[in-house]
C-alpha cells in the first residue's frame, strides 16, 4: 500500500515540478520582461529549487565518450558483454587510430568493477570508470531496476548475485583484476573463494573499497538498524509489491524511495545546507557551483528498487549472522572459505570519515583470506574521505586511484614489477610488522616462518580509543574537513 501512495503523490507532484521549472525559465530567461524585475533572480532560484525537490529522478546515463590513454584521447564505446535478467555485464571499448595509443591499450589489464545493488545505479561509479579507462579495459556490472524485471523472470537471491559474478569473471579471463565497492565486497570475496575452492582460476588482484566484510567492527547507523530489528521486521514493514504501471508489476521488492529516505535521514543537515548553498549559487549567478550540485543529485536522487529476496538475505547473511567472518557461510551446499584464495593479491581501502562501512570493518578481508601471501596484501586508510570519497570526487582523484593503480599493475602479468611504495602493507595476525617501504626480497623474508617471532605493531592499535569519525563527506556533502597532503608516490 505504501508503495502505490508514493506513486500517487509523485503523479501529483509532476505538473506542479513542471510549472515551477516552467516559472524558473520565466523569471531567468533575458528575453522576459519578469527578468528584469528587482526580485527576478530570487523568484527564479525559488521555482528552481522547487522544481528540483518535486521532480521525478531516472538513471542518469553513464555519458563516457572520451578517454586519455597516454596523452591522446581515444573514443570510448559502451557495449553490452552479457544481459541477465537482473545484469548486464557492460564494457567501456576504447577506439583509437593512432597506433601508440592502440599499442599500449592491448597490453592494458582488465578489469571488472562490481558496482553495488544497494539502491543506486552503478552510474554512481562513474567517475571510478572515467579514471580507470585511462590504464586499463574496464568492465562493470550495471545492476537492473527490480521493478522492471518481470515477476516471470523468478527471484534474485543473494546467492544468485554470487553466480552472476563468476559467470563475469569467467567470461573476462583469468586475467581480470577485480574491484568491488561497498556492498559487492561480501558476495564478490564469496565468489572468489568459492572459486579457488573448486580448483578455478581467481583474479590477479582483488580491490576491495568501504565494504562491510566484518560488520561488527565500528558499528554505523546501518548495521545498528540491521542489528535492532529483527529478519521478520523487515520482511513485514520494508518490503512491498511494485505497482502494476511497471513491468515487474507484482514483485516483492525493498523500494528505492525508502532507501533513498534512508540516506537522506543519516545526515538532513548536510542535504538541507546543501540545497541552501545552491539556491544562493543560483542568485549569485555561480553557475559552476550550481552545476556541480545539480549533477550530484541526479545521481543521488535517481534509486531502484532491489529484489526483496536478495535484500533479506543480505540482512541476515552479512548485518545479523556475520556468516562470513564466522565460516558459517554456504551457499547452495558448498562452504565460502576464504582461506582457499591463494593466487590472488589483496587491497583494501577505507575513507577515514566513512559512516556507511565503519574503521575496520573492509580491511576484515585480510584475517580472512590466510592462504594470500603477505606481500601480497595491503591496505591503504584515506584521510579525509568519506564513503563517496573513495570512490569518486578529488580524493578518489589524487589518493586513491594512483594506489589502486599501482596495485593492479604491480601483479598483472603482462607489466610485472617491484611492490609500489604508495601501497602499505597491512598487519596481519600472525605475520610480522614491515616497512611500507621495505623492498620486496626483505618483505619476503619477514614473511617466512622463521621470522614470524618478530614484532608486531597493528595499526588498529594506534586508532584506539579514537572517537568515532564524523559523517561522510560525500560530493553532495560540502563538507568542511580540510584536505591533507596526499602520499608521495615513487616518480612523482
Amino acid at each position: 500500500m505504501l508503495y502505490q501512495l508514493y506513486e500517487t503523490q509523485r503523479a501529483l507532484m509532476a505538473p506542479f515540478s513542471e510549472f515551477a521549472s516552467a516559472s524558473a525559465k520565466l523569471y531567468n530567461h533575458p528575453l522576459s520582461p519578469f527578468s528584469h524585475t528587482p526580485v527576478s533572480q530570487r523568484v527564479a532560484a525559488g521555482f528552481d529549487l522547487l522544481h528540483r525537490l518535486a521532480k521525478e529522478y531516472e538513471k542518469p546515463p553513464f555519458g563516457i565518450t572520451t578517454a586519455r590513454v597516454g596523452g591522446i584521447d581515444v573514443a570510448v564505446q559502451e557495449q553490452v558483454a552479457i544481459a541477465k535478467p537482473f545484469c548486464r555485464l557492460l564494457r567501456f571499448k576504447r577506439f583509437s587510430d593512432n597506433h601508440e595509443a592502440l599499442a599500449t591499450m592491448k597490453t592494458q589489464p582488465t578489469v571488472l568493477v562490481v558496482a553495488p545493488l544497494s539502491g543506486h545505479h552503478a552510474t554512481l561509479l562513474r567517475d571510478t570508470v572515467r579514471s580507470l579507462l585511462q590504464d586499463h579495459k574496464v568492465f562493470i556490472t550495471d545492476w537492473t531496476d527490480a521493478r522492471m524485471v518481470p515477476v516471470e523472470q523468478g527471484p534474485f537471491h543473494l546467492h544468485d548475485y554470487i553466480a552472476y559474478v563468476q559467470e563475469f569473471l569467467r567470461h573476462i579471463g583469468p586475467d581480470v583484476h577485480v574491484i568491488s565497492v561497498c556492498q559487492p565486497t561480501v558476495p564478490v570475496l564469496a565468489a572468489v573463494s568459492l572459486m579457488a575452492s573448486a580448483g578455478e582460476f581467481t583474479p590477479r588482484t582483488m580491490t576491495m573499497m568501504g565494504g562491510p566484510i566484518d560488520a561488527r567492527k565500528s558499528p554505523t547507523a546501518v548495521n545498528n538498524l540491521a542489528l535492532n530489528k529483527s529478519h521478520g521486521w523487515f520482511e513485514t514493514n520494508v518490503i512491498y509489491r511494485v505497482p502494476p504501471n511497471y513491468p515487474g508489476a507484482g514483485r516483492a521488492v525493498y523500494p528505492g524511495f525508502l532507501q533513498h529516505t534512508g540516506f537522506v535521514a543519516m545526515n538532513p543537515d548536510r542535504h538541507v545546507s546543501s540545497h541552501y548553498d545552491y539556491f544562493l549559487d543560483l542568485i549569485r549567478g555561480d553557475g559552476d557551483n550550481a552545476e556541480a550540485h545539480r549533477q550530484f543529485y541526479d545521481e543521488y536522487n535517481a534509486v531502484l528498487d532491489m529484489p526483496a529476496e536478495y535484500y533479506l538475505d543480505t540482512i541476515k547473511t552479512v548485518f545479523q549472522d556475520f556468516a562470513l567472518v564466522n565460516g558459517t557461510w554456504v551457499v547452495e551446499g558448498r562452504p565460502v572459505r576464504p582461506q582457499d584464495i591463494r593466487g590472488t593479491a589483496l587491497l583494501t581501502v577505507e575513507g577515514e570519515l566513512d559512516d556507511i562501512s565503519g574503521a575496520g570493518q573492509t580491511k576484515a578481508a585480510h584475517a580472512l583470506c590466510t592462504g594470500v601471501a603477505v606481500e601480497h596484501q595491503f591496505h591503504y586508510d584515506v584521510e579525509g574521505a568519506g564513503h563517496y570519497g573513495i570512490f569518486s570526487g578529488r580524493r578518489w582523484r589524487e589518493k586513491v586511484y594512483p594506489r589502486v593503480r599501482d596495485f593492479i599493475a604491480s601483479f598483472n602479468g603482462v607489466r610485472p614489477g617491484p611492490v609500489p611504495k604508495p601501497l602499505k602493507t597491512v598487519e596481519v595476525a600472525g605475520a610480522p610488522h614491515v616497512a611500507p617501504d621495505a623492498p620486496l626480497r626483505s618483505r619476503r623474508r619477514a614473511a617466512s616462518p622463521a621470522a614470524k617471532t618478530a614484532t608486531m605493531m597493528p595499526a588498529a592499535a594506534k586508532r584506539a580509543g579514537k572517537p568515532a569519525a564524523p559523517a561522510a563527506s560525500g560530493r553532495g556533502a560540502r563538507a568542511k574537513t580540510a584536505a591533507r597532503p596526499a602520499a608521495k608516490r615513487r616518480g612523482g
